[in-house]
C-alpha cells in the first residue's frame, strides 16, 4: 500500500515515524506534501519518505492522510474535490469536521477521522476513530495498524467525538500540571525540579498501567495504599476536602462545551 500525507507537522511526522519504526512499513510507501516544500526535503533526509512537491504527485495513495492545520482545511478540500477514486481511503486528523462534511467537501465516500493525541510524539497516543460505511473491514484495519504504531486506538461513536477530545485530547495537559504540581511539592521540600519530576511522572505512569493491568476498581486501589490513621489517607482526604473530583469534572465539562461551540 501507499500512504500519502498532506501536512507534516508535529502529529504526522510523529506518525510516520511511529509505523517505520515498526519495521512494518517501508520508507518507500510514504510520500509526503507540505505547503513549504523545504520541509519536506527535510524529512525526506531525515526518515527516507518521497517528498511531493506538487500535491497532485500523492492522490494515487491507497491512503490519504490530511494532517494539515483545522484552518487549512477549507482550502485544502476542494483541491480534492472530483482527484480520487472510489476505491481510496482518506483520513482526517484534523479536528473539528465531521464524516458528512468531510464527504460533502471533497465528494468521497471512504473517509475515516481519526483523533490522535499529543502523546503520539511518545510512542503513546490514545486516539478516537470512527469512519462511514462504505470503508472495507481491510482498510479500516489498515488504519488502525498505523496508528496502533504510535499508541492504542479506540473506535467510538461519532457523536462522542467531543467527549473523547475532552478525556483523551485534552487530558494530557491536565496530567502534566498533575505532575507538575507533584514535582513542585516535592522541590518545596527541599527535592531537586528534575529528580522530583522523573520519581512523580513514574509513579504516574505506573498507577496508569495499574488500572491497565488489574481488575479492580480505581477505588479499591485507593483504599489498598491508604493504611488506617496513615499517611496516605490524609492526602486523599485534602484532596476531598478540596474539591478534586469535581475539580476534574468541571474542566472536562468545560473542555466538552468549548468543543461543541467550535463547530
Amino acid at each position: 500500500m501507499k500512504y500519502g500525507w498532506i501536512g507534516l507537522g508535529n502529529m504526522t511526522t510523529a506518525i510516520i515515524k511511529g509505523m517505520l519504526h515498526s519495521n512494518k512499513y517501508d520508507k518507500a510507501s510514504q510520500y509526503g506534501f507540505n505547503r513549504t516544500f523545504e520541509k519536506t526535503v527535510k524529512l525526506q533526509q531525515e526518515l527516507g519518505i518521497v517528498a511531493c512537491e506538487d500535491l497532485s504527485e500523492l492522490l494515487d495513495c491507497d491512503v490519504i492522510v490530511i494532517g494539515v492545520q483545522p484552518q487549512l482545511m477549507d482550502d485544502l478540500l476542494p483541491k480534492l474535490k472530483g482527484q480520487l477514486n472510489a476505491q481510496q481511503v482518506v483520513v482526517s486528523i484534523a479536528a473539528g469536521k465531521s464524516l458528512n462534511t468531510l464527504q460533502q467537501a471533497i465528494n468521497h465516500d471512504r473517509i475515516i477521522r481519526i483523533m490522535p493525541n499529543i502523546n503520539a510524539i511518545a510512542g503513546a497516543s490514545t486516539s478516537g476513530m470512527v469512519s462511514t460505511d462504505q470503508v472495507t473491514l481491510d482498510q479500516k484495519e489498515a488504519v488502525k495498524s498505523m496508528f496502533n504504531a504510535v499508541g492504542k486506538v479506540f473506535e467510538i461513536p461519532e457523536e462522542q467525538f467531543d467527549l473523547f477530545s475532552a478525556i483523551a485530547g485534552a487530558s494530557p495537559a491536565f496530567s502534566y500540571l498533575y505532575i507538575d504540581s507533584l514535582a513542585r511539592a516535592a522541590v518545596m521540600e527541599g527535592m531537586d525540579k528534575k529528580t522530583a519530576l522523573d520519581i512523580a511522572s513514574h509513579a504516574v505512569l505506573g498507577s496508569a498501567q495499574m488500572i491497565q493491568t488489574v481488575d479492580e476498581h480505581p477505588w479499591e486501589l485507593v483504599d489498598q495504599v491508604c493504611s488506617p490513621g496513615g499517611t496516605t489517607i490524609q492526602g486523599v482526604t485534602s484532596l476531598q476536602n478540596n474539591h478534586f473530583a469535581s475539580t476534574i469534572y468541571d474542566a472536562v465539562k468545560a473542555v466538552i462545551e468549548r468543543d461543541r461551540v467550535l463547530k
